[in-house]
């Protein structure tokens, strides 16, 4: 007989908005106790320094988290001009120093540079490996790290603030993989200034928004189960890019013992002028649940993940 797992459950996604000072991984511990579900994960690692949105996977959902690994996400950052860190954010050492205090227009206009596909140089202080170290601590170790460019996408970048003249506030849209540390250490570069990122916000990753976030401190504060699961987000809610297909019980059952249905021609034909290019993959719901991820071969799906909802 297999081992139980402890914990309940629970299946569905919580869009975090984390808190400054805490990793990715311990907001994930934190509303994995919260729910006490079996299952925990997260879509996208966030800074401690960095606030904002957090989507965490529990039991079921925890299977959709690689589709959301190339999702879309937004940044809201502040630089502050006058000296680069260590660790390219407020809490490192003065590395160098500059009086130049580039304006929001100097800004504006040379973001330009930097949006579309761009080779970028990830920080020495980051969770990259090398010779099976994590660079961070190799850095904090004071050797010298040295990272090769990795080709990321700015889909967008504008400028919409300045406070006062030591600080200016942009955000972007972007691709996974983006630093928005090196970002900010390259336009600084470019505009002859030193400067580091004294404030970063997450604000989407891919449909989840900060207008869906919830604090730790709320959660907590509903308190008990019936109130927690308000804030569960239904499984399928990371894969609003994927075609769903509405299928019959039998169909259902077949799927869940790891068997392939056969489409009708109509069928396949509404499902190939939905899918995106280069993609088979297909949501199959039944009576309104998520019963499985399926590929479409030859007319037939054939199921990749199976779910237990």
């Amino acid at each position: 007989m297999g081992r139980r797992k402890s914990g309940e459950a629970v299946s569905g996604w919580v869009c975090l908005d984390k808190p400054y000072d805490l990793t990715s991984t311990q907001a994930v511990g934190r509303v994995r106790r919260l729910f006490n579900a079996q299952k925990a994960g997260h879509a996208g690692t966030l800074d401690p320094l960095a606030t904002g949105v957090l989507p965490i996977a529990l039991g079921e959902a925890t299977k959709t988290v690689s589709f959301m690994m190339d999702a879309g996400k937004t940044y809201r950052f502040t630089i502050a001009w006058g000296r680069t860190t260590t660790t390219l954010d407020r809490e490192g050492e003065t590395s160098a120093a500059s009086d130049v205090r580039p304006t929001a227009d100097e800004a504006a206009a040379a973001l330009p540079a930097f949006i579309g596909e761009i080779d970028q140089v990830p920080p020495a202080f980051s969770a990259i490996k090398v010779d099976g170290e994590r660079a961070y601590d190799l850095a904090r170790a004071g050797q010298t790290v040295e990272l090769a460019a990795r080709r990321v996408v700015i889909h967008d970048a504008r400028v919409t603030g300045a406070p006062d003249a030591d600080h200016v506030e942009i955000e972007i849209d972007c691709g996974k993989g983006v630093y928005v540390r090196a970002l900010v250490r390259d336009l600084a570069e470019r505009l002859g200034a030193c400067g580091h990122v004294s404030a970063l916000r997450r604000t989407r990753v891919g449909p989840f928004t900060e207008d869906r976030a919830i604090t730790l401190e709320n959660l907590e504060d509903l308190g008990h189960k019936a109130g927690l699961l308000e804030a569960l987000l239904p499984v399928e809610t990371a894969l609003d890019d994927i075609p769903e297909l509405a299928v019959t019980a039998e169909d259902a059952f077949r799927l869940k013992q790891g068997r392939p249905i056969v489409l009708v021609p109509r069928q396949v034909d509404d499902l190939r002028s939905r899918l995106s290019a280069g993609t088979r993959t297909v949501s199959v719901l039944a009576g309104g649940t998520l019963v499985a991820l399926c590929e479409m071969r030859m007319g037939r799906l054939e199921p990749a993940r199976v779910f237990h909802l």
